[in-house]
């Protein structure tokens, strides 16, 4: 059962946090994710300047368990990514929601109502694992 969910981020149902910040998001993986996945080995993330879709891959976190595709909750631009965790990916195992992958502009803003709330993340979880 996941229980680690602040209530200040918005969720996907692929796992991911997005924390708004005016008209930019910092996404990363949820507490949830790094859990199941187990010790993580290696993150890899779009450049900056990079367009996303929102649903639309961003990248791979590996595990020694298995590789998982990453989703972007939103559409928009690349403006940072977080060289911290990319070269010490075992940060997202001891705090997933400190680690943020990449920061995205958002494009649409009313895509932010599509995510998830910590609420319906938390049944969402509860209900399909």
């Amino acid at each position: 059962m996941a229980t680690n969910i602040p209530s200040n981020l918005k969720y996907t149902k692929e796992h991911e946090w997005a924390l708004v910040e005016g008209d930019t998001v910092a996404v990363g993986i949820t507490d949830f994710a790094q859990s199941a996945l187990g010790d993580i080995v290696f993150v890899e993330v779009p450049d900056v300047g990079s367009d996303l879709k929102i649903g639309g891959t961003f990248g791979v976190v590996e595990s020694i368990k298995s590789v998982s595709d990453l989703y972007s909750p939103v559409t928009g631009e690349v403006v940072a990514k977080n060289s911290d965790v990319e070269g010490s990916p075992e940060k997202i195992n001891e705090n997933a929601y400190e680690s943020w992958l990449i920061k995205v502009k958002i494009k649409d803003s009313s895509e932010i109502n599509k995510l998830l709330s910590a609420e319906q993340y938390q049944e969402f979880c509860n209900s399909s694992h």
